[in-house]
């Protein structure tokens, strides 16, 4: 079976390609991926694969039937959204649509997810079992498309007993692949902040109040307030990535906003720092006549790879692949929302080997020069085909 599965990897990898380029060329933000669910609707129809769409919006779910089929179930996702920048590579297959770009590698993922169903559903006689296709929308913005999904149902009717999910990696090349059992990814949330202080002109500083000036000291501040509050063994990140306030040289503004982004493995802490930041912010403020506003949207929870369902999968990908091709990943300060399906089963997210020898395709993701060696996309499909095909089994 293990020749099988290569064979066909290699076989549809044209294929595979062909549907890459068509989706990376047609990027849609998250929550607008009508033509990306249409197209991928249409892949699942031609090849006769049974499937639902528009839920929870424009997700797309699809159900691939083994012999005895209510014996085991297990679920393979995949997400469709793009994010909003300019991509700056120069390729026959460049983004169609402006200030648009798959820079996170979504259409590699769904493109495998694609390539992953159609050799599943030809070797439907060979396993037992259902497998359940979850493409994905909305990955890249709060709430998550993953939490919308669970809440209409995805994980029901039937369910699946584990979740797996593959994501690019441009620091392993391709051929190669990533594990990281436990806790892998932080919990993300988002920070917003508004400084209201009192405009004036920039000669004369003493008649206002600076929200500028103030905001400095927030920031400078806060980042103090994360580093010696918090428990040193527990990873946290705390940056702020838009700072808008002002409109001319000579006039201080009345009013600033402050947008930033809370990373942590911990939900203790993960709680209070959301009271810490907004106290410091509050007081700091206030000490000087303004006035803070602190809205602290929470994101989605860390990501936590179940040991026994990931030491499996890795097993079955160094079977794959061959023992030096697996490789165990460090814990990353980045999110996902894949961590809403591991709150209710066993679940296992691991990476694919994107770069070229280490020399090309090495930008990293949400740039706008990101790219693959496609080769990855034979890697993405043989090595999920067959964790799937073996944890039908387990």
């Amino acid at each position: 079976m293990i020749d099988i599965v290569r064979k066909k990897a290699l076989e549809y990898f044209p294929d595979v390609q062909a549907i890459r380029h068509h989706i990376h060329a047609n990027p849609e933000l998250s929550f607008e991926e009508y033509k990306t669910a249409e197209f991928i609707s249409g892949k699942l129809t031609e090849w006769g694969i049974s499937h639902e769409t528009g839920v929870a919006g424009t997700g797309v779910i699809g159900l691939i039937k083994g012999k005895n089929p209510d014996k085991k179930c297990i679920a393979l996702r995949a997400d469709m959204d793009a994010l909003p920048i300019q991509e700056a590579n120069d390729i026959p297959y460049k983004s169609t649509n402006d200030g648009v770009m798959h820079a996170c590698g979504h259409d590699v993922h769904s493109s495998c997810l694609l390539g992953i169903a159609r050799i599943l559903n030809d070797l439907k006689d060979e396993w037992e079992g259902t497998v359940k296709l979850i493409f994905q929308q909305g990955e890249e913005k709060l709430p998550g498309g993953a939490s919308l999904l669970i809440e209409a149902g995805v994980l029901e009717n039937p369910k699946p007993e584990a979740i797996f999910a593959l994501h690019v990696y441009p620091h392993l090349p391709s051929g190669t692949v990533g594990f990281k059992a436990g806790q892998y990814m932080a919990s993300t949330d988002e920070i917003y902040i508004t400084i209201e202080g009192k405009s004036g002109h920039a000669a004369l500083p003493h008649q206002t109040v600076d929200p500028i000036a103030i905001s400095a000291l927030v920031i400078t501040g806060l980042q103090q307030v994360i580093s010696r509050k918090g428990n040193p063994i527990i990873p946290s990140v705390l940056t702020f990535g838009k700072i808008e306030a002002g409109f001319a040289t000579n006039v201080i503004p009345d009013k600033l906003e402050l947008w930033g982004t809370l990373r942590t493995m911990d939900e203790d802490w993960r709680a209070e720092a959301h009271r810490l930041i907004t106290e410091f912010t509050e007081k700091t403020c206030e000490a000087y006549g303004a006035k803070a506003t602190v809205h602290i949207p929470k994101g989605h929870a860390s990501l936590y790879n179940d040991p026994e369902v990931t030491a499996q999968a890795e097993s079955w990908a160094k079977a794959y692949l061959g023992e030096d091709n697996v490789k165990e990943l460090n814990i990353r300060m980045a999110g996902e929302d894949f961590s809403f399906y591991t709150l209710h089963m066993p679940g296992c997210f691991f990476r694919i080997g994107t770069n070229k020898d280490d020399k090309e395709f090495t930008a990293s993701v949400h740039n706008a020069h990101f790219n693959i060696d496609e080769e990855a996309l034979k890697t993405g499909v043989g090595t999920m085909t067959w964790i799937a095909l073996n944890a039908l089994k387990s």
